[in-house]
């Protein structure tokens, strides 16, 4: 990280209990057991870069649950995208979804979940740190990447620098449409697995037709959801790699969706796994949230996540 190219944009005051920079993840190490990282919220944290004019893959900050309080080190364009935290700017209340201009030594707090968990902040010019494994992507369990290159969520007294912004002209608005209500209960499309037709009928009745609640025992790793017990004629398998999204369900009969920071192996039968925008989705439900799961192609899928990536391209 050369600091004749970067500047100081924030100090941290006081961390919150995980604030994780995040680029768009850690590709290609899958075989030396190194996970992906990256952000919980793909959408939410594209959308916080293209405010901020910056391109796809540039890192941004992750904020969970809230408690950040950071100090403006220098007049800079920032925005905040995804969940609704209490977010404000020298105690006055920060829109969200919009680009908006900070000043030195301004204070941006970010208070506790309103709608939402897990909140983007983007800078012009965008956040830059030495990258680990071709990625500064955080993953605290591994060590790997974050702002100091340790996997280390954000401490008190931390610095975040980024790069000179460069002139642009995004819009400085999301549109009203493309802003997730994350209150509402939502269908989260899944894409059938190798070992669907090994549930049991009624399982499979009961996973696309009943609701389930998003478990508290939830994290970067994967979320549980509780609701009809799942049978499978399968005991186990031979471990097998895992993509993101992947729904796996162990022999209590309650599914696991697995997100960004999972192992990267596994050897519970999979129902098959949620798109990358189903996952995002589900990584801001909060405990008690009721959710679908929708049986959806390869093909739709495929399109969807193209009708989505043009609008960064």
């Amino acid at each position: 990280m050369g600091s004749n190219y970067t500047v100081i944009s924030f100090r941290v005051l006081h961390p919150g209990p995980l604030a994780l920079l995040q680029d768009a993840g850690r590709f290609g190490a899958r075989r030396l057991g190194v996970t992906q990282g990256g952000p919980a919220d793909l959408n939410a944290w594209a959308w916080a870069n293209r405010l901020a004019g910056n391109a796809w893959g540039t890192p941004a900050l992750e904020v969970t649950f809230g408690g950040l309080e950071l100090e403006v080190a220098r007049d800079l364009a920032l925005a905040v995208a995804g969940a609704d935290l209490g977010a404000t700017l020298d105690g006055d209340p920060l829109p969200l979804w919009t680009r908006v201009t900070a000043r030195e030594g301004q204070r941006l707090a970010f208070a506790s979940p309103q709608a939402g968990l897990r909140a983007y902040l983007a800078v012009a010019g965008g956040f830059v740190a030495e990258p680990v494994l071709g990625s500064c992507a955080c993953v605290v369990r591994e060590g790997l990447g974050g702002h100091d290159g340790r996997g280390r969520p954000l401490a008190e007294g931390d610095e975040l620098r980024a790069a000179p912004a460069e002139p642009f002209s995004a819009s400085p608005e999301v549109p009203g449409e493309a802003q997730p209500d994350y209150r509402a209960d939502c269908r989260l499309a899944l894409l059938p697995g190798a070992q669907i037709a090994d549930f049991h009928g009624g399982s499979l009745y009961a996973a696309f037709n009943a609701s389930w609640e998003v478990d508290d025992r939830a994290d970067r790793m994967g979320v549980r959801l509780t609701g009809p017990v799942l049978r499978c004629r399968i005991d186990s398998l031979i471990s097998e790699g895992l993509g993101l999204g992947a729904v796996q369900v162990p022999p209590d009969g309650q599914p696991i969706v697995l997100l960004n920071d999972r192992q990267t192996i596994g050897g519970y039968p999979r129902l098959g796994a949620l798109t990358p925008l189903a996952a995002s989705r589900l990584a801001q439900c909060v405990p008690g949230q009721r959710v679908r799961l929708a049986a959806q192609s390869p093909e739709r899928a495929l399109a969807d996540y193209r009708r989505f990536r043009r609008q960064f391209d």
